[in-house]
């Protein structure tokens, strides 16, 4: 379990790599356009904060591989814990859809560190 674990962490982790690379760098490119389904006049309107909640989105993976690395189970639940909510709360304010790519794999590395 530990290993499964290790792994769904890791998933993670590259997604918001994932979500960093499309909010920082893609967002007014046709892939961030699609991803998003943004109008290329609302993408250069948020640009800016669109990097910004990028960022946010790194230190997240940060974490959750510096738990990795460390072998610290303890930080690897908090930085799951912090994907959850987020992904709760942007499945809640933003798109349903949240709710399934982020907080669900969250969940699952949270119910497998607890059964490791």
């Amino acid at each position: 379990m530990h290993a499964a674990a290790n792994i769904v962490v890791g998933i993670v982790a590259l997604i918001h790599v994932y979500i960093l690379v499309l909010e920082m760098f893609l967002w007014d490119k046709p892939a961030g356009l699609r991803t998003f389904g943004l109008t290329r006049e609302f993408a250069a309107a948020s640009k800016a904060l669109a990097a910004n909640q990028g960022l946010y989105n790194g230190f997240l993976a940060a974490g959750l591989v510096w738990g990795l690395f460390a072998a610290d189970a303890g930080v690897m639940r908090f930085f799951l814990g912090c994907v959850l909510v987020a992904g709760v709360y942007g499945a809640i304010t933003a798109n349903a859809r949240i709710l399934w790519v982020q907080a669900m794999p969250a969940a699952v590395g949270l119910v497998l560190l607890a059964l490791a």
